[in-house]
């Protein structure tokens, strides 16, 4: 039987007005079960503002005490570049730099980090409560023009990369972006695609439009993941979620779609306003250049971004939005092809208040296990799909 969260988490949140500590049980399956999460913004959050993230961080998502606190075994730090600094030609500058900052976080901490480059280490590198960090590359422009790019990334480290971010670039069209550049990927995105499959390189389809998922799917020999996407269904046209049918095509090759934490992604208003942002933000560049070239004053793309803000305040979500993404897609796509990429340090802080870090992860076992979950599918959800596929992708490469 399975519980409402009215009835399951009401329980739990009674004996705990904060709901800041999970019940027993699920402390327990939170420290015991290999948890992966895709998606943590660290690195880039580094590079604006350093702190030592091997002790308590104030202000940051992820640290290694709330790591240890939550159970986090596998922490996929995010390589983030911006379409700005595509433009810009800083992409593969800054990704290493990025790279860089998660090498010096493990060398200056080896007792409590390590660098995971596969899923066959994972138990020795953790061994003494070590956090392991693996790395994602958020936005495939750090590769530039250049297939030889992948295998260099692969040799740092990198174990997925997200092909696009928030707009279009020369390997794909992105969802956030409403004139598409090539109808799914472009010829040279093909190339990409094969040759992550080669190396050995998950493909991550967060981020990309419809037709590019498509395009994925029929190009890669192996499952690819949604490194952190939410389901569609809740967020009605909102194309950066993924939608049933990708999600089942996703699942259909043996892929994983990671279930996002953030606002934007659970909470049908916020998505609403965030597309409604891009749109406005679009006009808003159109008119600054057009009153550029006639010669008249230009706005403040600051003072746009802040009157909006005003405007358009982020809502308030609890769990129960997180966990109903959980049970509509195992619904939809099965047990095993659903997992966790939270987005952790990458949404501003605008996350349900139960899961406001990772020290929070035994908050949503307890939900979980309130709503009737057996324990081992639990695991799965946790990390063992994501660990499933990687597996996949890696043996592939290796034969």
């Amino acid at each position: 039987m399975r519980f409402s969260i009215a009835t399951g988490l009401s329980l739990l949140i009674a004996t705990s007005p904060s709901f800041a500590a999970a019940p027993t049980a699920a402390q327990k399956l939170a420290q015991d079960a290999t948890i992966v999460d895709t998606h943590i913004d660290a690195p880039s959050e580094l590079l604006k503002h350093w702190d030592d993230l091997g002790v308590a961080a104030p202000g940051k998502e992820f640290d290694y005490p709330k790591a240890r606190q939550g159970g986090l075994d596998v922490a996929f730090m995010s390589i983030y570049t911006s379409p700005e600094e595509d433009a810009e030609g800083k992409a593969w500058q800054i990704a290493n730099t990025q790279i860089d900052a998660v090498e010096a976080m493990v060398g200056r901490h080896p007792d409590k980090f390590a660098v995971l480059r596969s899923p066959g280490d994972l138990e020795r590198l953790r061994a003494g409560g070590r956090v392991t960090l693996a790395l994602g590359m958020e936005n495939g422009a750090p590769i530039g023009d250049d297939l030889a790019k992948i295998a260099q990334f692969h040799a740092r480290g990198v174990r997925y990369i997200t092909l696009a971010h928030s707009a279009n670039n020369r390997i794909s069209d992105s969802s956030y972006t409403v004139q598409k550049q090539w109808g799914g990927l472009s010829p040279f995105g093909e190339k990409v695609v094969a040759e992550m499959n080669r190396v050995g390189i998950m493909v991550d389809v967060s981020h990309l439009s419809d037709d590019a998922v498509r395009d994925v799917l029929r190009v890669t020999d192996v499952p690819v993941i949604a490194s952190h996407s939410s389901m569609r269904h809740f967020t009605p046209g909102f194309e950066r979620n993924i939608s049933d049918e990708l999600a089942r095509a996703v699942a259909a090759e043996g892929g994983v779609v990671q279930l996002a934490f953030g606002t934007a992604f659970v909470s049908p208003k916020a998505a609403a306003d965030l597309q409604a942002f891009f749109a406005a933000e679009a006009d808003f560049d159109r008119a600054n250049a057009a009153a550029a070239a006639a010669g008249q004053p230009t706005r403040s793309k600051d003072d746009f971004e802040k009157e909006w803000k005003t405007a358009h305040p982020v809502p308030v979500v609890h769990i129960d939005a997180v966990l109903d993404q959980i049970d509509y897609g195992v619904k939809t796509i099965g047990i095993d092809h659903v997992g966790m990429g939270s987005d952790f340090d990458g949404v501003s802080g605008n996350l349900p208040v139960e899961l406001h870090s990772v020290a929070d992860y035994p908050n949503l076992v307890a939900g979980l296990q309130a709503r009737g979950y057996k324990d081992a599918d639990i695991r799965k959800i946790l990390g063992g799909n994501l660990l499933r596929v990687w597996n996949a992708v890696e043996a592939a490469a290796a034969h």
